[in-house]
């Protein structure tokens, strides 16, 4: 067995070590939970009763606690592609579990919103506070003490750490994740991005652009491009959180149903086991696994906030010091869209995450050893279920059927994983590189400082922005507005840069999973609002952002001696004004801009 690179080791023992207070108050609580905590055995008649009421063809296996009872928290609506496939998934699973003597309920549901709905709109600002209405929702879903283990069916950007987050509270069950697929394959990726570049210059019109965004997101399942959702989808595996490399395996197939059965007769094993409660399968190696292959596929900047916060909920401190070790050990082994060209299901069908694991795990640069819930054994990641008939097996993955999609270790794409700590006078910020040409990771020039991105696309179209420059977009933190997605101006800026000039993004806001080509230091932290220093920053100054050397600075100017400029006023419409609250008790983008977990600390200290 191949041992732990010693890079990959010096991190996970200083998370380990940083972590122990709240790692130990943590274990202790979900002890305690186990031991005392509500149960259905503990219940009174009364309380119990209601629980089952209405349990048709599974009350009789409830009321005598005949087998293990399997909590549903589901993330299903109809709007989002990849949750409508949700809608049947209950009534399937119940009847999975009683094949093996489970029953199964739906304990609850949570919010599910789409950023790509609401990207560049006024609910965009809800979007990262979600992450905590859904945590809180499935704490109240599993509060009843009706289940002995649970799945959480979720997909998306905040879904999946929202479930994860409120899941750790009751981590003295056995969990997994359940996922439904992504959709197939649409219209090339290149032509979208053709398209869309050309109606940011006016010479197509919203027609055009419609028609072309309507063959990409075209059918049920996830957004096929390597986004937030499918980062989400890829952490999950290698934590071993899903049944063996059940992400990537399409909707409405005969394939998938099979994958639910698995998990829900997973659970009831565990369940009845009393193995692989929640708590002690997400450690500090789990969490470790999920940053190193954030790196080797070149996933989501959002990690960056989301990883920190459910590393929090089970009583894990990590930063983007670890982040930024991380990357420089651990080589990018995956060209997916949009720093590639094919999808996920392209990169599925080459071997995908199977591959990933094979590679990072024969190299000593993956936690093998991890307490998986989805498979006794971690190498079961290396391989990809496929249907014998009727029956449910896995195939070792052993080569890659696309090597412009998935490298090696001793061949990879970049020596590095392409997530870069940048810090200097202007804070501390993260640096996606692995989709930028390596010639672009230093830009020096002239900011323009605008208060948000429709702000931005207004001076372009008024050709004030033709030039080298450094776009800063502030106010944008989850104090002063939720931290919204600033997507909406990748295409801008990307035209922009294919004009000849220097340009970056530097902004205390988020940019999202399909952030590409254009140099970009996002979650600047401290935020403007409050007094970080992009609030004394003014235009004309020279900013240098330069992933190279980590640098974030604006160059020749002495920030402390200016006073900060104001801020816009709240923002008020669109349900806004109702996370006021969270606006105002959240944490840094650093630690996971959390108002709940802020708070939560606080009182359980």
């Amino acid at each position: 067995m191949t041992s732990l690179d010693a890079r990959i080791a010096r991190v996970t023992d200083r998370i380990i070590e940083r972590s122990k207070p709240g790692r130990r108050r943590y274990l202790d609580l979900m002890a305690e939970q186990a031991e005392r905590g509500i149960s259905r055995a503990r219940m009174s008649c009364g309380n119990f009763a209601h629980g089952f009421a209405a349990a048709e063809g599974d009350k009789d296996r409830i009321r005598t606690m005949a087998g293990p009872n399997i909590g549903i928290v589901t993330a299903y609506n109809d709007m989002l592609s990849a949750h409508q496939p949700y809608a049947r998934f209950p009534e399937q699973m119940k009847i999975y579990a009683r094949e093996v003597g489970a029953s199964a309920q739906v304990a609850g549901g949570v919010p599910a919103m789409c950023d790509g709905v609401t990207q560049g709109q006024d609910g965009m600002d809800l979007s990262l506070f979600s992450r905590d209405v859904i945590a809180m929702s499935t704490a109240v879903a599993l509060s009843h003490g009706m289940f002995d283990a649970a799945a959480l069916l979720g997909i998306c950007d905040k879904i999946v750490p929202g479930l994860l987050i409120g899941a750790l509270r009751f981590g003295h069950l056995p969990m997994l994740l359940v996922p439904g697929g992504p959709m197939p394959s649409g219209l090339p990726n290149k032509e979208k991005v053709r398209v869309r570049q050309l109606y940011a210059e006016g010479k197509v019109g919203r027609d055009e652009l419609l028609a072309s965004e309507s063959a990409s997101y075209h059918s049920p399942g996830t957004c096929t491009f390597y986004g937030t959702a499918n980062s989400n989808q890829m952490m999950m595996e290698l934590m071993g959180l899903h049944i063996p490399n059940s992400a990537f395996v399409q909707p409405n197939t005969p394939l998938r149903p099979r994958l639910t059965q698995a998990a829900v007769h997973r659970l009831a094993d565990l369940a009845a086991k009393h193995e692989r409660p929640l708590a002690h399968c997400v450690d500090e190696r789990a969490i470790v696994n999920a940053m190193i292959g954030l790196m080797a596929t070149g996933g989501s900047t959002n990690h960056a906030i989301h990883l920190p916060a459910i590393a929090r909920a089970a009583g894990i401190v990590i930063d983007w010091e670890d982040f930024d070790d991380l990357s420089a050990a651990v080589p990018l082994l995956a060209r997916v869209y949009p720093n590639g060209s094919g999808d996920v299901n392209d990169f599925h069908y080459a071997g995908g995450i199977a591959w990933i694991a094979r590679q990072l795990g024969d190299a000593g640069l993956l936690h093998t050893d991890i307490l998986a819930a989805g498979a006794d054994d971690f190498a079961a990641w290396t391989s990809h279920p496929e249907l014998d008939g009727d029956r449910l097996v896995w195939r070792e993955v052993t080569e890659s059927r696309n090597d412009t999609m998935l490298g090696t270790v001793d061949k990879p794409f970049l020596p590095d994983g392409g997530m870069r700590l940048v810090k200097g006078n202007l804070g501390r910020a993260t640096f996606k590189t692995s989709a930028v040409e390596r010639a672009r990771w230093t830009v020096e020039a002239p900011a323009r400082v605008f208060l948000d991105q429709n702000a931005v696309l207004q001076a372009f179209q008024a050709g004030e922005l033709d030039r080298d420059v450094v776009v800063v977009v502030r106010f944008q933190g989850p104090r002063a507005n939720g931290m919204p997605e600033l997507h909406k101006l990748v295409p801008t800026l990307g035209v922009l840069q294919d004009r000849g000039h220097r340009v970056a993004l530097v902004t205390d806001g988020r940019m999202s999973g399909a952030s590409g080509k254009v140099p970009a230091a996002i979650h600047v932290s401290p935020e403007a609002l409050g007094g970080g220093p992009l609030g004394q920053l003014q235009d004309g100054d020279v900013v240098r952002l330069c992933a190279e050397t980590g640098t974030l600075e604006a160059v020749g100017v002495d920030l402390a001696t200016r006073s900060p400029a104001n801020a816009p006023p709240p923002p008020v419409g669109t349900g806004r004004e109702l996370f006021a609250l969270m606006r105002r008790e959240a944490d840094d983008a650093e630690r996971g801009a959390s108002a709940m977990l802020h708070l939560m600390e606080t009182e359980t200290a």
